[in-house]
């Protein structure tokens, strides 16, 4: 059952595939959206990959190496198998010169695909890996809790998870640096909110949607609200997230290509595939019963930096990434993986959508540090 809205009035950017599915997209005279603007003016001018950024890169590594002297571990890299994160990790290994602890958090939906990268590149790179395992039964009622809420940001259980695992494990061990795979080059055109990109780890929020749909307590379930990150983490106890993927050539398929060649690393059908569940969400739940397409924006990256056409995003993005069985079977997993029955999960699917504002939320105050980032010059993307 398909439950798309209709757009009054459709339009679409002329130069990448962004569209009126973003609720909020403005577009200029010429009928160039926001994002594309965005990039020309905040993005392009500040992104370097060249020498510029090659200095700026042993600038980072010779900090990150003087803090870290004496220490097992001078940076932590959370590590999902994925391209961004298995490339950002060769680059702190062989161009930063760093001997950073490779984490990965286990929420219970890894492709064999994911682990098997993650396997090559820990023994062709001689790392040492920590893996840190969510519980299962908690990690499910949080997962079916989301699904009842019936909001578009269904992958925010995995999220939380992740990302306070890897903040967690880092600060209790005194691990200053954090190696991130965010990039420009493949994510320079950030999801809308709309399409489930909340901005941020928010207790509140996680804690009223479980309070109403959940069915155990989550004793052990790693929650860093992302006020208690920000503030403590970064500002008292002196975080730092480093993106080095920034500060080098970076191309998605010469990227591929090199970890292929080199370790046997597979790349996936699409972004995020590493994930099972997130596969299912992306290419099933979000377009079909909310009608985005994050697609949409991670081939508008692509066009923007060069590394698609415009002509081969609206090709790729007029068919589904996964065909219509394999996809029916994802659905059956899904059910099968979370207790349920398939017609509970179909009834689910089919109860009318809500958003994030039918629930007890502090997106206000999140929206505040979003704006000073961004008048800091910290945050680039167009972030709403």
């Amino acid at each position: 059952m398909h439950r798309v809205s209709e757009e009054p009035e459709y339009r679409i950017c002329v130069r990448c595939i962004m569209d009126t599915s973003d609720p909020q997209i403005r577009f200029d005279a010429n009928g160039v959206c926001e994002y594309c603007q965005n990039f020309e003016t905040n993005i392009a001018p500040s992104w370097h990959t060249d020498e510029r950024g090659a200095r700026e890169l042993q600038e980072l590594s010779d900090k990150i190496l003087a803090a870290g002297k004496g220490k097992e571990f001078d940076c932590i890299i959370g590590l999902s198998g994925g391209l961004d994160s298995s490339y950002a990790t060769l680059v702190a290994v062989e161009k930063m010169k760093l001997r950073p602890l490779l984490f990965h958090v286990d929420a219970g939906w890894n492709t064999d695909q994911a682990v098997g990268n993650i396997e090559k590149l820990v023994d062709g790179l001689e790392m040492e890996l920590h893996t840190e395992v969510i519980n299962w039964r908690e990690m499910k009622d949080l997962q079916l809790a989301f699904l009842k809420s019936q909001i578009a940001d269904q992958d925010f259980p995995q999220d939380t998870a992740f990302f306070s695992a890897l903040y967690k494990f880092a600060r209790q061990n005194r691990i200053k640096y954090v190696i991130t795979g965010g990039n420009y080059s493949t994510e320079c055109c950030r999801e809308p909110e709309e399409w489930g990109a909340y901005p941020g780890i928010d207790k509140t929020l996680i804690e009223d949607i479980h309070g109403k749909f959940g069915s155990r307590p989550l004793e052990t379930f790693p929650i860093v609200d992302i006020m208690v990150y920000k503030i403590l983490y970064q500002r008292v106890l002196g975080m730092q997230i480093v993106r080095p993927l920034n500060l080098v050539p970076y191309i998605k398929a010469d990227a591929e290509k090199e970890l292929s060649e080199r370790f046997g690393w597979q790349k996936f059908q699409h972004k995020h595939h590493e994930s099972r569940f997130t596969r299912f969400y992306e290419d099933y739940w979000m377009p079909r019963k909310f009608g985005y397409e994050k697609r949409r924006a991670h081939f508008s990256s692509l066009v923007m930096t060069g590394q698609m056409s415009r002509e081969d995003a609206l090709e790729r993005i007029a068919r589904p990434e996964m065909d219509e069985h394999f996809l029916e079977r994802e659905f059956e997993y899904v059910a099968n993986k979370l207790n349920i029955g398939i017609d509970d999960l179909q009834a689910i699917f089919e109860e009318p959508n809500k958003t994030y504002h039918d629930y007890k939320n502090k997106r206000w105050a999140i929206g505040i540090g979003a704006m000073v980032m961004q008048k800091l010059g910290l945050e680039k993307r167009l972030f709403r």
